[in-house]
């Protein structure tokens, strides 16, 4: 049984991986990077997220590796605290509440006490650096009051603060000024670039600045595209600085590498830029990264880098400009059209991702599967250019069939509509199109829907638009003599006294439609497709329509736009009940009759769960979040929970997402992000923690013939299995190590097939008295041949049996018998 105080809402993935830069540890094995108020942990190697720091009440906003303990972290947030973590157990170690809201945060190895932050004034965009001592303490939560100003009036983000020469220096800019404070002479240096309006100097705006870890030399991206190296910065007369030109839009960020040999910086373009020697003349370049670079991070030990994109992804990159992983998040589009939806196939949330795409994310591991494009066309990254847009789609036959709307419009009179239907190619496993329908019609779509039912003899689906028409396409066979093709054609058009057609859904069976138009809902026999009854509620347009599920099969319910929830009764053709109620969200459970809603209020969102049969509500919870939510789903789940408590059966058998106005996805849960990592993340930290010495082979082995003695243990009255190869210490150093520094390869193969072996000491399956006689019976035939396995007799409490038992010979004295069998006994003959 679950316990059901521990029921909560919890944010499970979709959080901005791309929020502030990523930070590496020092021997380049993880990676971590802020997601809403987590830190989370990943592999570089594998992807695999195998931490998630929580502790945060609010929004992290920096993170700094500890620079007099590699293994340890810092984190501030918006919450006013700042947190030391040891990320290899997860842990936190100690929090101190500064008391002020955190913007950014820095370390220096010299200053061993003290971090810095970028903390708020009075004034809502006045933001200061300060430096706050941490004081030594063996308490778990501290006061840290103590704050020293450092600079005033910088920028908000931590782009454009950098610490330079060790920590000699801080540089900051903001709009048009470059500021310098020297902490030896406690002063400050500003410089500032022209800012008149004219066509030279009208985009010299600073975006972000980073300094070169062991010379004087100051590089700062620019609006215009333009990046700039300043030198003798310490006098306000004397600075050079050179002019570094290939982005042809905002610079937006730049880091040098741990020898400041080279410098990188990234923009819109999408293409990472290399500056060896930081010369125009020697350029490398790393193109299509997919999308935005927003952040670039260089590893301690050099030899890695990695981008953070504006589609919430984070690449991994060697230092030979190769990308060596993708750490994909939630993609973040302007709008999600599509609303959220669960591929019947995979359990993955499909909504709106890249432009033109829809994405497949994985809500157990909290990464995407992958991208499905739909548009096929080349995005072109300009603000100014009408696109093509993804506005609608649908999954149908349990998962074989994909609908798909998008369309472009750059005058009222100008539209470009198109639907595609995509079958599902087992051989491929992907979606292949198989129709596309140009102008299905002549306004825009408004809701599309597949029947569903599980007794339906054809493929049906339907669309809903403006023009006052809903159609039906069936699935046809187009078979001719030289090849069998299916495809997608219009059966019915119907429509409603020239109405706009606002939404469509079928019942559970199949055997009735209903669609709304304006403030009309509409049933159609979905046989005959003749209109059998309608529902007028004059209360404003229909927003959301559904049908009852299972014991509530009779019911539909409406939603309308100045807040009205009605409920009708199909066989008796009336309204059962309605409610004043501002419903943003309402999803049908596929798993039960429940109902989830969510409605708007002033303080922020409330939730209900309700059977259409009764009136009263199963569950409510007031305030699940601040912001408005715009979409919801249920998603089955794969083990039924056991709540006992009626409030929370509705969450038995399947698990309620929703998404807010921020794109932030959250449930309600038991388990909180850290416990719903899978074990084989769990093993890999503890495997990598470990350093790749001839002990660590030793400790390796012995660890694993630990494992392997409890598996055996629970596995007594089962059948000998063979090891996973995945579990196998040989075979993982063999593709992890380097190819240039492994052994040699006799030596690799005698390991790689001593550990595919079987133990000798591996426990058979329970043999029983039949089973023994057999073998002995078989030894005895067979006593010429030599075994090199011994067998295991198991004890047993049976008085009967032991009679049947033979004496267990040992290793020594089969040593003896094996003499006696080499031994020639011809001479007997001859006497």
């Amino acid at each position: 049984m679950v316990e059901e105080e521990g029921i909560r809402v919890v944010r499970c993935g979709g959080s901005e991986l791309n929020f502030r830069r990523a930070v590496f540890s020092a021997d380049s094995k993880y990676i971590f990077c802020v997601s809403g108020d987590f830190i989370k942990v990943y592999s570089t190697a594998t992807e695999e997220c195998v931490h998630i720091l929580q502790g945060h009440r609010n929004l992290v906003t920096g993170i700094q590796l500890n620079p007099n303990n590699h293994l340890q972290l810092y984190s501030c947030s918006v919450d006013g605290t700042i947190k030391l973590w040891d990320y290899i157990d997860g842990i936190l170690i100690k929090t101190f509440r500064v008391g002020c809201e955190l913007h950014a945060l820095f370390t220096l190895s010299h200053a061993e006490d003290s971090v810095f932050v970028t903390i708020n004034k009075e004034k809502p965009d006045v933001f200061q650096l300060a430096s706050v001592k941490l004081p030594k303490s063996s308490s778990q939560e501290i006061e840290a009051k103590e704050l020293s100003f450092v600079l005033d009036y910088v920028n908000q983000s931590p782009k454009c603060i950098a610490f330079g020469n060790e920590g000699e220096y801080v540089a900051a800019v903001r709009d048009f000024y470059l500021s310098v404070y020297f902490f030896k002479k406690k002063t400050t240096t500003r410089f500032t670039l022209s800012s008149s309006r004219n066509k030279k100097h009208a985009r010299n705006n600073f975006t972000c600045v980073t300094c070169h870890p062991k010379e004087d030399c100051i590089a700062t991206g620019h609006k215009d595209g333009k990046i700039r190296l300043w030198r003798n910065f310490d006098d306000e007369k004397k600075y050079t600085y050179t002019c570094l030109h290939w982005h042809h839009d905002l610079v937006m960020d730049l880091a040098f590498s741990v020898t400041g040999s080279s410098l990188l910086s990234g923009g819109r373009e999408s293409v990472l830029v290399e500056w060896r020697e930081a010369a125009e003349k020697n350029k490398e370049f790393l193109p299509r990264l997919g999308a935005t670079i927003e952040h670039i991070s260089v590893s301690p030990a050099g030899d890695l880098f990695c981008t953070s994109h504006s589609d919430n992804k984070i690449t991994i990159i060697h230092r030979n400009l190769e990308a060596s992983a993708v750490i994909q998040g939630l993609v973040k589009d302007r709008s999600i059209f599509t609303g959220l939806m669960i591929d019947p196939r995979t359990k993955a949330l499909v909504l709106n991702g890249k432009p033109g795409h829809l994405q497949f994310y994985s809500l157990q591991s909290d990464k995407q599967l992958y991208n499905l494009d739909i548009i096929q066309q080349e995005y072109i990254n300009d603000s100014g250019l009408i696109q093509i847009e993804l506005t609608k789609a649908a999954f149908g036959c349990y998962g074989n069939w994909l609908a798909t709307v998008e369309q472009r419009q750059e005058k009222e009179t100008e539209l470009e509509l198109q639907m595609k239907l995509w079958m599902y190619n087992k051989k491929t496993q992907g979606f292949v199109l198989n129709t596309k329908v140009n102008m299905p019609h002549e306004d825009h779509i408004t809701a599309l829907c597949f029947c569903n039912a599980e007794k339906s003899e054809s493929s049906t689906l339907v669309t809903a638009s403006k023009d006052g028409h809903f159609k039906v396409w069936i699935l046809t066979d187009d078979s001719d003599i030289y090849k069998k093709a299916v495809g997608w054609t219009c059966d019915f058009v119907g429509s409603y006294h020239k109405y706009q057609a606002t939404n469509c859904c079928f019942s559970e069976d199949g055997s009735l439609l209903a669609v709304s138009f304006e403030e009309i809902v509409t049933i159609w026999d979905s046989e005959t497709w003749e209109l059998k009854c309608t529902f007028c509620q004059r209360a404003g347009k229909i927003r959301h329509l559904c049908f009852g599920r299972l014991t509530c099969s009779k019911y539909l319910l409406g939603v309308t736009e100045n807040g009205i929830l009605c409920c009708w009764n199909l066989l008796s053709c009336a309204l059962e009940w309605s409610t004043k109620l501002n419903v943003r969200v309402m999803e049908p459970d596929p798993n039960s009759e429940n109902i989830a809603a969510i409605a708007q209020s002033s303080v922020g969102s409330d939730l209900f769960v309700f059977k259409p049969s009764e009136p009263r509500p199963l569950y409510i919870q007031k305030n699940i979040c601040r912001e408005e939510v715009l979409w919801g789903v249920f998603v089955p789940r794969d083990v039924p929970e056991s709540f006992t408590s009626e409030a929370y059966q509705w969450l038995n058998r399947s698990q309620f997402y929703f998404l807010t106005k921020s794109q932030s996805l959250l449930t309600f849960s038991t388990q909180s992000p850290e416990e719903k990592l899978t074990p084989t993340s769990k093993q890999l930290l503890a495997e990598e923690s470990l350093p790749t010495t001839p002990f660590y082979f030793l400790l390796g082995k012995h660890r694993k013939e630990q494992q392997n003695d409890k598996l055996n243990e629970a596995l007594e009255n089962e059948l000998v299995q063979l090891p996973l190869t995945e579990n196998i210490p040989a075979i993982s150093e063999l593709l992890r190590t380097p190819a240039h520094v492994l052994p040699s390869a006799s030596f690799l193969c005698s390991m790689f097939v001593n550990s595919l072996l079987l133990s000798k000491e591996t426990k058979s399956a329970e043999e029983h008295p039949d089973d023994i006689d057999m073998v002995e019976e078989k030894e005895s035939d067979d006593s010429d041949e030599e075994n090199n396995f011994t067998e295991k007799i198991q004890d047993t409490n049976n008085t009967d049996l032991e009679e049947d038992i033979i004496y267990q010979l040992s290793k020594s004295e089969e040593k003896e018998l094996k003499k006696f069998r080499k031994v020639d006994y011809s001479w007997i003959a001859a006497l």
